[in-house]
């Protein structure tokens, strides 16, 4: 007898996550003197955990901390310090009651489509996107509507998009800065987009995990003009802790309670360690605004490299630390191109079929969070593609 498999066969893979695994099979097997594999498939800092929090991890450690639950949204002197930096960084006030400690941004993105959509709602999201989101929609049983969207509008979503839809949404994604072109909204683009959600009936979630790595454009939340609106954040880029899996939520008022449930039952409370490593990082500026200068150095490099390499068409990654670049010319598939990089020149890259499944065939995302050393390196092996 063949037994039933459920509604998440539909879900597509995560294709970066396959890029990883063939890059580190690859550097398995060189050859001595060979050069190595230079990891640009993923947005991982190469920082690691700020010093400030790496002695409050050991301090806890040092002392018997049980370390054992908390409450399900988190600790309270760490709701508080994330209500304190939203103040500072935008110059609004968010009780500490409205903030949600995740599970890692990504433990944000199924509280937050569960607490608002049911089975069968509608969820529009720009395209190029990442890739989660679509498939986490689809895993809940939720309907993506993809607005293609280009260089034009710098990748992100409009009002024009939305009121061209034969039916309205229930819910739309934004993401600035965005995940793999490193565009981003402008406050007033992103208050207008808040603006026209809330009249229309519309669940606005913003993943602003990229905030602290913009390059010379302003950043703003929604939660600056939106009480209805979702923000999702992250300790993960600029706080450098992807491994530790934490990040936070700004959930409206109304919605406390179901999101406080659903966290229970599905994550029972974010990992006790990674909660007191994250309230410290908040003291970590100096080092983290270190970070923020050398990505920045990275992003001129790699422009710069990208453009002498024969790879000019991107749209100017004004944040994050990514560039999605278009291959036209170069390849006819960016699946094939990325295979055909990590084989001649032992550089992972991520194709942009992982983002857009209808156009990404033309483009492929480099990230930049490496070292300066290797991100010269790269472009040089760029230059040098056949």
């Amino acid at each position: 007898m063949v037994l039933k498999i459920g509604a998440g066969r539909q879900v597509p893979p995560f294709r970066v996550m396959d890029v990883i695994l063939a890059a580190n099979e690859r550097t398995a097997t060189l050859r001595p003197g060979e050069p190595k594999i230079l990891r640009m498939e993923v947005g991982q800092p190469g920082t690691g955990l700020p010093a400030g929090a790496r002695r409050a991890v050991e301090a806890a450690l040092r002392t018997g901390d049980t370390l054992g639950y908390t409450d399900g949204l988190g600790r309270p002197s760490l709701k508080a310090r994330i209500a304190r930096h939203i103040r500072e960084w935008y110059g609004v006030e968010v009780p500490p009651t409205r903030i949600a400690v995740t599970v890692g941004a990504s433990g944000g993105f199924p509280l937050a489509f569960l607490s608002s959509f049911d089975v069968g709602d509608r969820v529009a999201l720009a395209a190029p996107y990442y890739p989660p989101y679509y498939n986490i929609l689809l895993a809940l049983g939720l309907r993506p509507v993809v607005l293609p969207c280009g260089i034009e509008t710098g990748f992100q979503p409009t009002i024009e998009m939305l009121e061209s839809l034969p039916d309205k949404p229930d819910g739309l994604i934004v993401a600035s800065p965005a995940n793999p072109t490193g565009s981003m909204l402008t406050p007033e683009a992103l208050e207008a987009l808040c603006r026209y959600c809330d009249g229309s009936g519309i669940r606005l979630i913003s993943d602003e995990i990229y905030h602290g790595l913009t390059y010379g454009k302003p950043q703003a939340s929604a939660a600056q003009f939106s009480g209805s609106a979702i923000v999702i954040n992250s300790f993960s880029k600029y706080f450098s802790m992807t491994g530790w899996r934490i990040g936070w939520m700004v959930v409206p008022e109304d919605m406390i309670r179901v999101t406080e449930r659903l966290a229970q039952n599905m994550f029972i409370c974010p990992p006790h360690i990674a909660q007191l490593a994250a309230e410290a990082a908040f003291a970590c500026q100096d080092e983290l605004e270190a970070n923020r200068a050398n990505y920045a150095k990275a992003r001129e490099i790699m422009m710069t490299g990208l453009r002498a390499a024969g790879f000019p068409t991107f749209s100017p990654p004004d944040g994050a630390f990514y560039i999605y670049a278009d291959i036209e010319g170069r390849a006819a598939d960016s699946a094939a191109f990325c295979n055909r990089l990590l084989a001649e020149r032992n550089i992972a890259s991520t194709p942009g079929l992982d983002f857009d499944s209808e156009r990404g065939g033309r483009y492929f995302r480099l990230s930049y969070c490496a070292s300066l050393e290797d991100i010269e390196d790269a472009v040089e092996r760029l230059k040098h593609l056949s």
